[in-house]
């Protein structure tokens, strides 16, 4: 079972598509659904290409692997993580943002937009 429980007039029921609200005649409309984006804590940058998120990557001592031609890959010398990127900027989702953000403490965030 997937969704969210939502409490509204003293009942509680799940809600499996949180990202659109019931009308009053019963059909659905699409809310306002927030994108996430990765942010650079130190300059408050939010990460629009991958251009950007590699020099900031370079700098906090992450090196660039070619073996995969379908993948963007970094690997930091002084760990065993690994960053695998999709090669298409627009693949890039909220679960590529949090890895990063795991593999980096207090250098990203990831926000809502």
């Amino acid at each position: 079972m997937s969704g969210v429980w939502v409490f509204k007039n003293g009942v509680v029921r799940l809600v499996e598509n949180p990202g659109a609200e019931v009308m009053e005649g019963g059909g659905r409309q699409a809310s306002a659904v927030r994108r996430k984006v990765l942010v650079y804590s130190a300059t408050n940058e939010v990460i629009g290409n991958y251009g950007v998120l590699e020099s900031k990557l370079r700098s906090l001592g992450w090196e660039r692997y070619y073996d995969d031609p379908e993948l963007l890959q970094f690997h930091k010398r002084s760990t065993v993580h690994l960053i695998s990127l999709p090669k298409d900027f627009t693949k890039f989702k909220s679960m590529h943002m949090y890895d990063i953000v795991v593999k980096n403490k207090n250098s990203f965030e990831v926000r809502d937009m």
